[in-house]
């Protein structure tokens, strides 16, 4: 089965709910394959990123949603503006997608990330839970030289 469109959000049907689970890197892949947890194959050309709980497949009987894998992510809580542009940079310049909700930001988790922040005083703490509503870094390329720091 190939499925081609997003037919609304899963709020809770009444129908046979089956899930296909992706990663949070593949939300905006325009070509996947997967199997839906009860194990059809399924081909997904689908044009718009890709949320939780969008149903991607819908009949009389069945419905088809997303379902975004969780993940280790780099949750950093600050408490003031100033700690959130210098980690927003610190961050920014390692061209990490990240997410940010009132005074938290989040990042998929890597350790020399983790370990950095940390050894810069950011309170950075590993979680593992779905990173949903992240911004993506779309770096453009770059050189990093000691006569100029950022020659595009």
């Amino acid at each position: 089965m190939i499925t081609e469109k997003i037919y609304g959000k899963n709020t809770g049907s009444r129908k046979k709910t089956e899930t296909v689970t992706i990663e949070w890197f593949e939300r905006d892949k325009k070509i996947l394959r997967k199997k839906t947890s009860f194990g059809e194959e399924i081909g997904i050309r689908i044009d718009e990123t890709l949320n939780q709980d969008d149903i991607i497949y819908e009949d009389d009987e069945r419905i088809i949603c997303i379902d975004i894998a969780p993940c280790d992510l780099i949750s950093i809580s600050v408490s003031e503006m100033k700690e959130m542009g210098r980690l927003c940079f610190e961050l920014g310049n390692r061209h990490l997608s990240l997410s940010i909700e009132n005074s938290t930001v989040k990042c998929p988790y890597d350790e020399p990330t983790f370990d950095y922040l940390n050894k810069l005083g950011f309170n950075a703490v590993k979680v593992h839970e779905k990173f949903e509503g992240y911004i993506e870094c779309r770096a453009h390329a770059h050189n990093h030289t000691h006569e100029n720091h950022h020659e595009h």
